[in-house]
């Protein structure tokens, strides 16, 4: 079916919220949850050759959505995100986070009928979202952490953080590959098409100097609070089934990071620890992305690894 998409309007505390929609009526509904510098158009929605990913959970028998959190992509702009980043603390931090993904959880089961909605979040999206659950443990049926930002001790956080920050392609770029062990094959794939439709999602980025996306640092500001040992949320008051699906190339979720999460969720009904080879922390954009696929199908469906 042809996607949908819909717009929940501004409020005093939060910009317009652009939400898609792979439908699929009746079939249970799947939200996708974006991370720290780039909308849904560029993660879940885009195609890199045989469909999306929310092409494929329709494949599998979901009704697929998904949205941008505000400051990202189609959503409305803070009005700080055109001021000094040095005049506001930074943008869009997880509580707020979760709010966007309660207002769009509310707007989804009036669409579809009230049922539970099962959450995919990739990296920092996995705080707001894990908030959310943590909140309204109804309105979710399971949680699936594709490569999320575990707490760890040792790490600095500057006295004083900016807004919002600007990402030009080459520093996308940089992030994107700096995981993959010398000498293998590249894996990130489609960046000569992904890179000009990253800088349109910003009718500001061609007049900066690189050409950049302007995003909120709000996310980079938890990712830092959580590697100083302070997370933006609590795995203990999980109480959904659970699963992790990282890359085993991934240096932001080692093996130690997914464990320290499932530990620490003991109230969770069941909890899962996927490890796919050769993927990094952008798994969703490289070559190995229909794994990626089929291990968060197959956690919700609920199967067993």
């Amino acid at each position: 079916m042809t996607q949908q998409t819909f717009r929940i309007a501004a409020t005093a505390e939060c910009p317009s919220l652009f939400v898609r929609r792979q439908p699929r009526p009746g079939s249970p509904a799947v939200l996708y949850i974006h991370g720290a510098t780039f909308p849904s158009a560029l993660s879940v929605g885009f195609d890199f050759g045989s469909g999306s990913w929310l092409d494929d959970w329709n494949a599998r028998g979901f009704d697929a959505w998904a949205f941008d959190f505000a400051g990202f992509g189609e959503s409305g702009r803070y009005a700080a995100m055109a001021q000094p980043a040095d005049k506001h603390p930074p943008l869009c931090r997880a509580p707020e986070g979760a709010r966007q993904i309660a207002a769009v959880l509310d707007f989804i089961r009036r669409e579809t009928g009230g049922d539970p909605v099962s959450l995919v979040a990739h990296s920092w999206g996995g705080a707001p979202a894990a908030l959310s659950a943590i909140a309204a443990p109804g309105r979710v049926d399971r949680l699936v952490l594709f490569a999320p930002i575990a707490p760890r001790i040792g790490g600095a956080v500057p006295a004083s953080l900016p807004a919002w920050a600007d990402v030009s392609n080459e520093a996308q770029y940089k992030r994107f590959v700096e995981d993959v062990p010398n000498g293998h094959a590249p894996v990130l794939e489609g960046f000569d098409r992904w890179a000009p439709a990253y800088l349109a999602s910003d009718p500001g980025a061609a007049t900066r100097t690189p050409p950049a996306v302007r995003v909120p640092f709000g996310p980079a500001a938890d990712n830092l609070e959580a590697r100083a040992g302070r997370p933006a949320w609590d795995p203990a008051r999980i109480a959904r089934p659970l699963t992790i699906v990282r890359g085993a190339w991934d240096s932001l979720c080692l093996d130690r990071d997914a464990r320290s999460i499932l530990d620490a969720a003991t109230a969770a009904p069941s909890r899962r620890d996927v490890r796919l080879d050769a993927g990094t922390h952008l798994m969703h954009l490289e070559t190995g992305r229909r794994a990626l696929y089929a291990a968060v199908g197959h956690a919700l469906e609920g199967g067993t690894p």
